[in-house]
């Protein structure tokens, strides 16, 4: 690990290059079952407030991301290529070494009040969680909303972690005020997968807990059924599992989406792979031997069974909100995620 190359501190203003952080970091380490193993980097971000590029169509244009890596050890994770950019690998260290912007609330409060700022829509949890274990120690989250229901200024947030359900009050308060849209990550049901590939979450009925709890209150929230996993989790019988549970929480809506493989996860996943089921090693290289998406083929089919199974569960009405006694209708879902390779990805 080469931190020295990263300019951690201030530079003269005559300089040419920008430090990556405004401040030094500091590192620090917790002696505690949650986080042995794990370093922790406090920096002081120069910014918080992302825009995200065009190319990488997707349906929001502002992000909030409050860390870098992520402890929930997500063996596919699309986002541990950007461990790379701060001389860190993108498997155990995307895992272990997490970047907490400590004046993340701060710089969210500033940035939304600056005189350009029109209160644009903010996505939270689509790089990496937002709600991670590690949101347990640091507490950015209470003030990051805080900034955004005192703007006015509508979010989003896509979460694994339940750490969320803490911070149910402000998201109360937001939603008076403002637009505010919650998604939980659940891809499949099956224990031993999500043991094997998602080793760090929430186990998947507690993440659809959340969902119930929240849409009790009154905060919509649906169900990214993210990632399903080729040959692993997409069987018709898991599938219908999955769907029903996820229609039993009352969500909003469902929208599929098939893993996809970019650099960093893929060579994370492919060695994974090859250790827990070798025999589906030349199934993958079929299937994403020609790059980060499966064949439009499977995955329209897969959207399509899931869509089917949604109907038949009646996902976002008033008849699967009501075994669980929720109330009023959700307003009507929108449309499942369509097979294109510019489909949203989770954490």
């Amino acid at each position: 690990m080469r931190w020295d190359n990263l300019r951690l501190t201030e530079t003269n203003a005559d300089d040419p290059v920008v430090p990556l952080f405004a401040r030094d970091a500091v590192t620090r380490t917790f002696d505690t079952p949650e986080f042995r193993g794990m370093t922790f980097y406090e920096i002081h971000a120069r910014s918080i407030i992302n825009r995200v590029p065009a190319a990488s169509r997707v349906p929001f244009e502002y992000t909030i991301n409050p860390y870098r890596g992520c402890g929930h050890r997500c063996v596919y994770c699309f986002a541990r290529n950007t461990h790379r950019y701060l001389d860190l690998d993108a498997g155990a260290d995307f895992d272990s070494r997490i970047v907490v912007k400590v004046n993340a609330a701060e710089l969210a409060r500033r940035e939304l009040a600056a005189p350009g700022w029109r209160r644009r829509h903010v996505a939270m949890g689509t790089n990496v969680d937002c709600y991670q274990r590690a949101e347990g120690r640091y507490q950015l989250m209470p003030d990051i909303l805080g900034a955004l229901r005192d703007a006015a200024n509508p979010f989003s947030i896509l979460t694994k972690g339940t750490l969320i359900l803490r911070d149910l009050d402000l998201l109360a308060e937001a939603a008076e005020v403002t637009e505010v849209g919650v998604n939980v990550s659940v891809g499949f049901l099956d224990a031993d997968a999500w043991r094997s590939v998602e080793p760090g979450t929430p186990d998947p009925r507690r993440r659809l807990e959340v969902c119930a709890t929240l849409n009790e209150r009154g905060i919509g929230c649906g169900v990214l059924m993210a990632p399903i996993l080729p040959y692993l989790t997409d069987s018709p019988a898991e599938l219908e599992r999955t769907v029903k549970e996820i229609a039993e929480a009352g969500a909003t809506h469902i929208a599929p989406i098939v893993l996809h493989l970019r650099p960093g996860a893929r060579e994370w996943w492919l060695a994974w792979l090859s250790r827990e089921h070798p025999r589906l090693v030349p199934r993958y290289l079929e299937l994403y031997g020609r790059g980060a998406y499966a064949p439009r083929a499977y995955q329209g089919r897969i959207v399509e069974q899931v869509r089917g199974l949604a109907e038949r569960y009646k996902v976002g009405t008033a008849t699967a909100r009501q075994r669980r006694r929720i109330g009023p209708p959700p307003p009507p879902a929108p449309p499942a995620a369509d097979p294109e390779p510019e489909q949203l990805t989770l954490l």
